[in-house]
């Protein structure tokens, strides 16, 4: 049985992968972390300051991480120090930031790090990028929309899109939102909604002369990113050290998933 630990124990996120890895039979939910202590499913979540004891006393096999950057940062640096391996769904990391995660994980222990842990998200991205290989004369517009209380943005997925343009047709500038007079040129349009309790909408909208095409993607319940965060968590077991991404979960070619 795969002992699990859940950082950010007590947010949404973390309360859905908690019941999901509660649920299933091949996995032991050991505990978690949060700011504040608590509890969930029958285990004891833990201050985030007392994250090394708590590794220490419950050895969990795999750490799950839905935080935030600054926070994941430390998390990830404590998982590898008890070698414990790795799934993270936290966005918005800075480059400093990345290059920190990449030091303590590199040669230390397996993680799966993504912005998006949706199994339909990572064929979506796929088709993104079939398409802007097919249509690289085409106007691109990016739109992303999530709930009132995301912080970052562009969202991680988004931003996943992006790169994916980016690698099939050259970097292209990018104009976030339009406002006044502005002729358009070769930009990627990209634009972001916050409202209500969105959960995800993404889509991508190739314009030509006299048609579109529009690929999107809308999660409907966080549990489709808690689902396959834990078929990552399945997956990553014995594992070389190093990071890997949900298309290395899946199998999918072309893997800019992180």
């Amino acid at each position: 049985m795969i002992k699990v630990a859940v950082c950010g124990a007590l947010g949404r996120m973390g309360m859905t992968i908690g019941r999901i890895v509660n649920e299933s039979p091949e996995f032991q939910l050991v505990g978690g972390i949060d700011l504040k202590p608590g509890s969930f499913y029958g285990v004891e979540v833990f201050e985030s300051s007392k994250i090394d004891d708590f590794l220490a006393v419950s050895k969990p096999d795999v750490v799950i991480d839905f935080t935030v950057a600054a926070a994941a940062v430390e998390n990830i640096r404590a998982a590898a120090r008890h070698n414990a391996a790795l799934i993270v769904g936290t966005t918005g990391f800075s480059d400093i930031q990345r290059a920190e995660i990449a030091k303590a994980i590199e040669g230390h222990v397996p993680a799966v790090i993504s912005s998006n842990f949706s199994i339909g998200v990572n064929i979506f991205w796929q088709l993104v990028r079939e398409a802007a290989r097919l249509l690289p004369e085409y106007d691109i517009e990016v739109t992303e929309a999530h709930h009132r209380y995301k912080k970052d943005a562009p969202s991680g997925t988004a931003k996943t899109i992006l790169q994916i343009l980016d690698e099939e047709l050259g970097e292209k500038k990018k104009q976030y939102g339009r406002e006044g007079m502005m002729e358009r040129g070769s930009e990627i349009g990209v634009h972001v909604i916050r409202g209500g309790d969105i959960v995800g909408d993404h889509s991508v909208m190739f314009a030509g002369n006299f048609e579109t095409i529009e690929l999107s993607h809308r999660a409907y319940d966080r549990s489709v990113f808690a689902q396959g965060a834990v078929k990552a968590a399945y997956w990553v077991m014995g594992k070389h050290p190093g990071i890997y991404g949900m298309g290395d979960v899946l199998n999918l070619t072309g893997k800019s998933d992180r």
